[in-house]
């Protein structure tokens, strides 16, 4: 990690329901910490997800027990419990306003896939969320992207978005989730660690 006094340290945040974290969010948060310079990534499992019916998502201590499990070998990876720890639906912008009053000095850069960032103009307050944070995306060369759609509907936005190209990574948390259900190995997909407390656990059964 930096060690400068002289500048803002660079915090990437890395939210996400983690049901389970896999190999496809540790490759995109290396790739983006690289591309972008960040001094950190932090990993936030949401509390309490906006878009996602409670019964659907594994208890948060089992969510925060995994990602301890599956960072714990980066230096540069870091759990943030915040949305935790605070009450009401997990909002991106109230989020970033914490993390800014409580990391401050700080310059703040949000990571998401691009998926995430055509749906931006759909989420709670977006232009908040591109005040309070740059926004580090990564992003597939093979899937064509318009930008003018999302400055057009989210104006603070521009000069906001960063896009990384980063190797595809078809691994998903549903995919894994309806694999363990069903039998089937997911071995390599996820790291050992996690594995081992998925079986010990027996979620997704």
């Amino acid at each position: 990690m930096s060690t400068s006094h002289s500048s803002t340290r660079r915090i990437g945040v890395l939210g996400g329901t983690f049901d389970p974290p896999h190999l496809g969010h540790l490759i995109i948060a290396t790739e983006l910490r690289h591309a972008l310079s960040l001094d950190q990534v932090l990993f936030v499992p949401a509390g309490q997800p906006p878009h996602k019916d409670e019964e659907s998502v594994s208890d948060e201590v089992h969510r925060i027990a995994m990602v301890e499990l599956a960072i714990a070998n980066d230096p540069y990876f870091s759990l943030s419990t915040v949305d935790r720890d605070r009450v009401g639906p997990s909002y991106t912008a109230d989020l970033l306003e914490i993390l800014h009053r409580s990391l401050d000095p700080v310059s703040l850069v949000f990571l998401m896939g691009d998926d995430s960032l055509r749906d931006i103009p759909n989420w709670h307050e977006p232009n908040r969320i591109v005040h309070l944070a740059e926004l580090g995306v990564a992003a597939r060369p093979a899937v064509p992207f318009d930008l003018g759609e999302i400055y057009a509907a989210v104006p603070a936005a521009r000069d906001r978005i960063i896009q990384v190209a980063t190797p595809e990574i078809a691994i998903s948390s549903r995919d894994l989730r309806q694999r363990v259900a069903s039998g089937t190995p997911i071995t390599y997909q996820v790291p050992l660690a996690v594995e081992r407390y998925i079986i010990d656990q027996g979620l997704y059964r």
